[in-house]
């Protein structure tokens, strides 16, 4: 038998057909229809690639700026509608009271109608009227007349005693509010002391003198005598040694 020539095999060769290796599973009833099955290899997708990125926190300054030639701002405006701060002032045209208090001494005031107040007196304002002040001069019961006691208690607290107050006690109407300065620095003023104002209706604001002069000149003229009281205590009083 002799073997198929060459042309036979070729011919041969060209007349099958590919067939598919793999083929797709038929769908179920159950189960949805599924893509076309191919038989290649599931493969990772490759990650994306990453560009090293430099961040340089040094930025270029910018050039400087030159200095101005000239100190020239312009031509000086005649305008009528420049603010005048002078017409802002409401109590511009209020008059002081007779009382307000012109200067505090190291041993006492002069006020605003030229009463002076010295020998080391200090000064109580009321309802239009000053009146010389003297705490120390009563001691924590109430006598007088024992000289000079200490303002402080042993507690660090400015106290006095209940005869200190005594012109607080008849005038009327009472003031709404009493400043209260304590000479040269501020201190807190004792439970019983401010208790006491309070029980005749009067509010207590505590500072140091200079401080408390102001205050009161202020809220006089604004408010008027009658809602404003001061106690003062000369700048120079200096506490005597045990």
């Amino acid at each position: 038998m002799h073997p198929p020539s060459s042309s036979l095999l070729r011919s041969l060769r060209h007349s099958i057909q590919p067939q598919a290796l793999c083929r797709p599973s038929a769908p179920t009833a159950r189960s949805r229809p599924s893509q076309p099955y191919s038989c290649a290899r599931h493969q990772r997708p490759a990650p994306p690639s990453t560009r090293a990125f430099t961040i340089s926190s040094h930025r270029p300054l910018p050039p400087p700026s030159n200095p101005p030639t000239t100190s020239d701002r312009g031509p000086v405006s005649n305008e009528d509608t420049q603010t005048d701060f002078s017409s802002l002032d409401v109590l511009g045209n209020t008059p002081a009271p007779t009382t307000a208090i012109d200067a505090c001494l190291s041993h006492g005031f002069h006020l605003n109608n030229e009463v002076k107040i010295g020998g080391g007196s200090g000064c109580l304002l009321i309802a239009g009227e000053a009146f010389g002040w003297q705490p120390w001069e009563a001691d924590g019961s109430g006598t007088p007349g024992k000289g000079h006691k200490s303002m402080i208690n042993a507690k660090g607290q400015w106290q006095a005693g209940e005869k200190a107050w005594g012109i607080l006690e008849v005038v009327w109407p009472k003031p709404d509010l009493l400043i209260l300065g304590l000479g040269p620095g501020m201190l807190p003023v004792a439970p019983e002391t401010r208790r006491y104002i309070n029980s005749l209706g009067i509010r207590v604001d505590v500072q140091d003198t200079r401080n408390a002069a102001a205050q009161f000149n202020l809220l006089a003229t604004e408010r008027g005598v009658g809602e404003v009281a001061a106690a003062l205590i000369p700048i120079g009083w200096k506490e005597p040694r045990n």
